[in-house]
């Protein structure tokens, strides 16, 4: 089979998929993690090591593609080490999906792995994003302004804005829970109640600790391969349709609105690339370190106007059998976070556009499974945003 750049850009899709060991993973080293899951993504292809031909890898090294690589065996010929927070594997996912459309790569493997959770109980790292920070950060740091006082604040403004309550935020997490309990590989899968989240001890004001998301360990890989791939791989392709990226922010007195994330525009960019409308997407997958992520993120993807995020995650909207299922497998919430989450969604995603989530799989109207999804994450403190649109 010719494996030559085409004259015309090709369509791009995924080919495999795969999560390592998740949750509680006190032994593996995060390069362990790595393989595993790049080995798992490849048996789910179908295809051998020998197609790959790209590599994204960030977080992890000095030369973080070059070590990774190193370790897996890879010599490729396309690298993307781009590291913009949480929206990092949308934003490479975009990048690999042009490199294949242009034919500078053909089989491009993403992949993570990170035992956050490992290395915070045991010392190795701290928690605390803005140590020995410099640069613009430096003149927040006095402050105290953590990461998760900057969603706090950001939460507090739409609150005040638009009238968005606590237990609205709560919702969230509720819906979250609840399609965890669905999912065997879900860290946390107990119900929780408005109550309960309201009551839970507060971390930084309007979230309680059950606003926020968990720490866990754990990787996952996506492969993604031109088009003239799919006829030798194991599974029916989901398709790489649309893709958008876009940076706001860093320092917070530079956010001109705490009530728009940066996904308002890589969502208006991956939807109209792919010819699309949010009311045609099935499932949604955004990053929820906090939820007031979820809540604004949905807003600025287009799926309810701005400032009527609160009452559309009421109802029930984002469960399985939801109008929107949002977060399938119970998210950063409730499922795993081990970082940089990103990846687990595309993870996600796709396995519900094949129909092999089990559990909790969800089901269209007649039965069958999702045509359309969208990926969408965001990195720092709404300081980055990537989204994809998927489909079967």
């Amino acid at each position: 089979m010719p494996r030559s750049p085409q004259r015309h850009p090709r369509k791009v899709a995924v080919a495999g998929i795969s999560l390592s060991d998740c949750g509680r993973v006190d032994g593996p080293t995060p390069y362990a993690l790595h393989a595993q899951a790049a080995r798992r993504a490849l048996a789910d292809s179908g295809l051998g090591r020998e197609v790959v031909d790209g590599l994204a890898s960030a977080g992890l090294g000095t030369l973080a593609p070059a070590e990774v690589a190193e370790y897996l065996g890879l010599r490729p010929r396309w690298v993307d080490s781009t590291s913009v927070g949480g929206a990092t594997w949308e934003v490479m996912a975009a990048h690999a999906a042009d490199a294949i459309a242009a034919g500078h790569a053909n089989a491009v493997l993403l992949v993570y792995g990170s035992t956050a959770r490992a290395d915070i109980r045991a010392g190795r790292r701290t928690a605390n994003l803005s140590f020995g920070a410099r640069g613009p950060l430096q003149f927040e740091v006095p402050y105290g302004h953590t990461l998760i006082a900057k969603y706090a604040m950001a939460a507090r403004r739409h609150m005040h804005e638009y009238g968005t309550t606590a237990e609205q935020l709560a919702q969230v997490a509720v819906q979250a829970r609840a399609n965890a309990s669905r999912n065997p590989d879900a860290m946390f899968r107990d119900p929780i109640t408005v109550d309960d989240v309201l009551s839970a001890p507060v971390i930084a004001d309007p979230f309680t600790r059950l606003h926020c998301c968990i720490r866990s360990d754990g990787g996952c890989a996506v492969l993604l391969v031109a088009e003239e791939y799919v006829p030798d791989t194991a599974k029916a392709p989901v398709w790489v349709l649309g893709t958008g990226e876009h940076v706001s922010h860093t320092t917070m007195s530079e956010w001109d609105d705490f009530t728009v994330s940066p996904a308002a525009v890589s969502g208006r960019l991956a939807f109209g690339r792919a010819g699309v409308l949010p009311g045609d997407i099935d499932i949604a997958e955004v990053y929820d370190a906090f939820t007031y992520m979820t809540l604004v993120t949905l807003e600025d993807l287009g799926f309810c106007a701005k400032g009527e995020g609160g009452a559309f995650v009421e109802k029930g909207r984002l469960r399985l059998d939801g109008e929107l299922p949002v977060n399938t497998d119970g998210g950063g919430l409730s499922a795993c976070h081990p970082g940089m989450r990103g990846l687990f969604l595309l993870v996600e995603a796709v396995r519900q556009l094949r129909g092999e989530a089990g559990g909790h799989q969800v089901r269209r109207a007649d039965g069958s499974v999702p045509e359309l999804a969208v990926a969408s994450g965001t990195g720092g403190w709404f300081c980055s945003s990537g989204t994809v649109v998927l489909g079967r």
